[in-house]
């Protein structure tokens, strides 16, 4: 049986959003995550960090940054790098050609096939639109969290259009799914 894949952005959905996050000082990791994050995996799920940085192809910072914020999360939720399959770090900006920048589905169509993931299984949560049409685009179902960028009443409209779901946060997300396991 295949395992799910779930897909996860970064600022806003695990930890605290920070316009152009490049100080590993300023991580906050959102409560209760690092636990959401083990409950997936001990369920048997693989996860993978997908977040836009344009932030590095802006020349605002380099990559370097982008990983010591990667690792900065991790040595505060307590969790080993390889609590993720993967990770893809979209550095175009939004006036570049996207090649893996949400809302295209390119890593997740390259993860599906990679580790031989079960469409029906997986999911991307994130907090703003371009997180959630990447799954659409991939097929994959989508859910918004509103711990990131607010969520206002033509959003869930749109959202309910595409039946994606809604939550406060992972946790709630992550403990609807495996309720329904």
């Amino acid at each position: 049986m295949s395992p799910a894949g779930i897909f996860l952005d970064r600022d806003g959905t695990l930890i605290s959003h920070v316009d152009y996050l490049h100080d590993p000082e300023e991580v906050l990791p959102l409560e209760g995550i690092a636990e959401t994050l083990r409950a997936l995996r001990e369920a048997g799920d693989l996860l993978f960090l997908f977040t836009n940085q344009s932030g590095v192809g802006r020349g605002f910072f380099q990559m370097e940054a982008v990983h010591a914020c990667n690792s900065r999360m991790l040595e505060l939720m307590k969790l080993s790098p390889d609590i993720f399959a993967d990770v893809c770090i979209a550095t175009e900006r939004p006036d570049q050609p996207q090649i893996y920048r949400k809302p295209s589905p390119r890593f997740i169509l390259e993860s599906i096939e990679k580790f031989d993931l079960s469409l029906e299984k997986s999911c991307v949560v994130g907090d703003s639109w371009s997180d959630v049409e990447a799954g659409l685009n991939a097929g994959i179902p989508s859910a918004l969290v509103e711990t990131g960028n607010p969520v206002d009443d033509d959003l869930r409209l749109k959202a309910a259009e595409h039946q994606v779901s809604v939550h406060s946060d992972l946790n709630a997300m992550v403990v609807e799914k495996l309720d329904l396991r």
